[in-house]
């Protein structure tokens, strides 16, 4: 399978997505660029929805996505994508929604192997007590990437999470 990578430089720091000749195979957060961009027109069409998702005109992502994972990540991946623009869940409910409460270990597992960031919006979980908890990017970016939304669903300037949470 080809691969093709190019870089998005978004408002909250440097992206790099790839994909096969059918999806869209990750899109993660970077230092800075690994290898040189490539042309596709898949890649063309992910970096114009990031445009639209960072101008807060899009809200949900309509691209053909594809990572690879075990049945069960796939599942609560699945998850992560019906939760709804400008909204939070917690790990609990995540679980909930899955059917087990026991899998809640599992389920914050599967939430922090999402390789398709903002699209798959796993920045969306937060702890049960409110707090911002694990990001991959980092909890800057997902205080950023939740009160950008928040800003566009719901008019609100700033989520009240305290500084504490950015530890």
């Amino acid at each position: 399978m080809n691969l093709f990578t190019s870089y998005y430089s978004s408002p909250v720091g440097l992206l790099q997505l790839q994909c096969s000749d059918k999806y869209i195979k990750s899109v993660f957060f970077v230092e800075e660029e690994q290898t040189t961009s490539q042309e596709h027109k898949l890649l063309q069409t992910c970096t114009k929805q990031l445009d639209e998702y960072f101008a807060g005109k899009r809200k949900k992502f309509h691209i053909p996505l594809n990572q690879e994972g075990t049945d069960f990540q796939n599942i609560i991946w699945k998850l992560l994508f019906q939760i709804p623009y400008g909204k939070t869940i917690s790990y609990h409910q995540l679980a909930m929604q899955y059917g087990d409460l026991k899998a809640i270990r599992a389920v914050a597992g599967a939430n922090g192997k999402n390789k398709i960031a903002i699209i798959i919006p796993c920045h969306r979980v937060i702890g049960s007590n409110q707090s911002l908890v694990g990001y991959a990017g980092g909890l800057n970016k997902k205080r950023w990437l939740l009160q950008h939304e928040a800003k566009y669903a719901l008019g609100v300037q700033q989520i009240p999470f305290s500084t504490s949470d950015l530890s």
